[in-house]
């Protein structure tokens, strides 16, 4: 892929839009019987008898599926070099089987790195809600982006 957006080309207050994704019940089986072997991730039963209220995708499927969105919106055409980590997670609501996923990466700061002038740091919030247009995960995390222009 090219990359069409660099540290200069993101300002304060931007958003993005991600998705739609519709989580299916067998990928939430898939990833919760390798990583989260929770029963109400496993069994659409155990999943309604739980306080999920159905087959339920792990958060950290939540997590990864955004990353996939983050990356399918903006991140493949972006001078990306990576992120320092996740500055907060909150799972707000569960993700259902079935629920299709959509959402917005905020920009909420950029600033240059006084370290490394070829790259800045843009700190995103990413707000991911379900069909019904609840809020099931709010993420912030900053973004290492390269520069087009090294300052002098």
């Amino acid at each position: 892929m090219s990359t069409e957006r660099y540290f200069e080309d993101f300002s304060s207050g931007e958003i993005i839009t991600l998705g739609p994704r519709i989580v299916e019940a067998g990928e939430i089986v898939e990833f919760a019987s390798e990583f989260d072997p929770q029963p109400f991730h496993l069994d659409e039963e155990a999943g309604r008898k739980s306080l999920l209220g159905g087959l339920a995708a792990s958060g950290w499927h939540t997590a990864a599926l955004t990353m996939r969105m983050i990356y399918d919106a903006f991140l493949a055409q972006t001078a990306s070099m990576g992120s320092p980590g996740i500055t907060s997670v909150s799972w707000r609501r569960p993700v259902l089987a079935g629920d299709t996923l959509s959402g917005v990466a905020e920009v909420l700061e950029t600033r240059r790195s006084s370290s490394r002038p070829q790259m800045g740091v843009v700190t995103f919030r990413i707000t991911l809600a379900n069909q019904k247009g609840e809020t099931v995960m709010i993420q912030e995390n900053p973004i290492f982006i390269g520069s087009r222009e090294v300052p002098a």
